[in-house]
């Protein structure tokens, strides 16, 4: 099974910018979860997590992005990082036949993300998870 990413949608509301993604992943949920919710993780395909407490409440600062707090926490389903100018980045994992698929949502103010950096991210995701462990 390979990967695949969805055409990304991008709404705005004056300033508030959302884009999201699908994005139909080649490992189970459960090879998937720590790519989205590990500094390790994170830093092999998206960037560095200086800080990652892995609970809702807790500390976050992704490197590039910015500092914050994980404002969503389901193990294994759904990570979510609120990061002082970087926004709201959240990852909802779902089951997708012998895959899985990730909902991707990246809410922000400004102009300082585009559909482009996030699908050269997620190419990124799929050839790091398709090499496997």
């Amino acid at each position: 099974m390979t990967g695949s990413i969805e055409q990304g949608i991008s709404q705005t509301h004056g300033n508030t910018h959302i884009l999201h993604f699908l994005v139909r992943l080649p490992r189970s949920m459960e090879q998937v979860w720590p790519a989205l919710a590990t500094a390790d993780g994170l830093a092999a395909w998206f960037t560095r997590a200086d800080v990652l407490e892995p609970h809702l409440g807790g500390a976050v600062t992704l490197r590039d992005v910015g500092s914050g707090e994980v404002t969503a926490w389901d193990v294994d389903r759904v990570a979510e990082y609120t990061v002082e100018g970087g926004g709201r980045v959240r990852f909802h994992l779902e089951r997708d036949g012998e895959g899985s698929a990730l909902r991707f949502t990246h809410e922000f103010e400004g102009e300082q993300q585009s559909e482009r950096g996030w699908r050269h991210r997620f190419e990124r995701l799929i050839e790091v998870l398709a090499a496997g462990p």
